[in-house]
């Protein structure tokens, strides 16, 4: 099929959060062979260009006034297995829970903590996504990426994408210009397993398999976990957790562990503290907190939700109190997780 741009689309199918706004225009990459023609086209060269994955780390506060490109391509190949590792390459359009399941199908492990974060392949480099102990550049041995301003694919190594924690050089000096068309990953058949969190161990007991856990019965203990305290963004509109976990020196954190010795911290490099940013909106007296439609969700305060019909302003507006009001109470300032376009 060939590469079709339509106008004034509606975005709503295509963020989680259900935001009732559209796309001056609106195309979806199926195939590699359409990227000379869509870089050559009208709408891209004038700009502006928002890449869309599977819109579950965005926030719009308004109409999208350029070029919405949802990436849709597809495909999973093995490049490399010599018996105990395998690399295997995802395309970036891949759901990214879809191939977690196709990795652990395969023996494979490595994502099984990863299990069930909404969103494409292409995605997990550029945020970087973690959960329970595990980060995507774990696994990653390199990104196939296109350079827009050359037209031309490059290969990135882990070390070239310059991971950080929900960081990576496709947020700063590569944004704009670098697009994720497929990443490699470097799977075990026989990996040590992550799983020093309580709330696993608890899942893992409760299944009965504590002793000697499988890669799949971890992931099948973090979808249990995630179901329990996250909203379906099919039921209630939401981007998973709106805000990062702050990073403070460890003179900030050993005060406030002073006056708040339960707040939960974690080693985050020499002389920095990670801190539990749900525990502070929590103990903020957010918990539940609405506006209107916009509102923190009751089971876990990290995240806030679409009731219904708030806005992608109302949204951003009840995100920006509770900044305010954390940093007022814990002189710590909140920073969003999700693009705020």
């Amino acid at each position: 099929m060939a590469l079709e741009i339509r106008r004034d689309v509606d975005l709503t199918p295509y963020n989680t959060f259900g935001m009732r706004v559209r796309a001056a225009y609106f195309t979806e990459l199926c195939a590699k062979d359409d990227l000379p023609a869509l870089l050559a086209s009208e709408p891209f060269r004038r700009g502006p260009v928002l890449w869309l994955g599977g819109g579950s780390n965005l926030l719009f506060t308004q109409d999208y006034p350029g070029l919405v490109i949802r990436m849709a391509l597809q495909g999973v190949r093995i490049l490399e297995d010599d018996g105990e590792t395998v690399c295997v390459e995802a395309a970036a359009g891949e759901n990214w829970h879809g191939f977690v399941s196709h990795t652990l199908s395969q023996g494979w492990a490595g994502l099984e903590n990863l299990s069930l974060i909404p969103g494409t392949v292409g995605a997990s480099p550029i945020q970087n996504i973690g959960a329970y102990g595990v980060e995507v550049q774990d696994c990653i041995e390199s990104v196939l990426c296109m350079d827009t301003a050359s037209g031309r694919e490059t290969v990135l190594s882990r070390a070239d994408c310059h991971f950080g924690y929900r960081d990576s050089v496709f947020k700063h000096e590569g944004r704009d210009r670098l697009v994720v068309l497929a990443v490699r990953f470097r799977l075990a058949r026989h990996a040590p397993l992550r799983i020093g969190y309580g709330d696993i161990r608890a899942a893992l007991a409760e299944a009965g398999v504590e002793a000697q856990p499988s890669a799949a019965d971890v992931s099948r203990a973090v979808i249990r976990i995630r179901q329990s305290k996250l909203p379906d963004p099919a039921v209630l509109g939401n981007a998973g957790s709106f805000f990062k976990n702050p990073v403070v020196s460890s003179e900030q954190a050993e005060a406030l562990l002073v006056r708040h010795p339960d707040l939960p911290h974690y080693p985050a490099g020499p002389g920095r503290i990670k801190l539990a940013a749900g525990w502070l909106i929590d103990r903020a007296g957010l918990k539940g907190y609405r506006e209107g439609d916009a509102g923190v969700h009751d089971r876990q305060a990290l995240v806030l939700v679409n009731h219904g019909q708030a806005s992608g302003k109302e949204m951003w507006q009840l995100a920006q109190k509770v900044q305010a009001t954390v940093e007022t109470r814990y002189g710590v300032r909140l920073e969003p997780e999700p693009i705020v376009l």
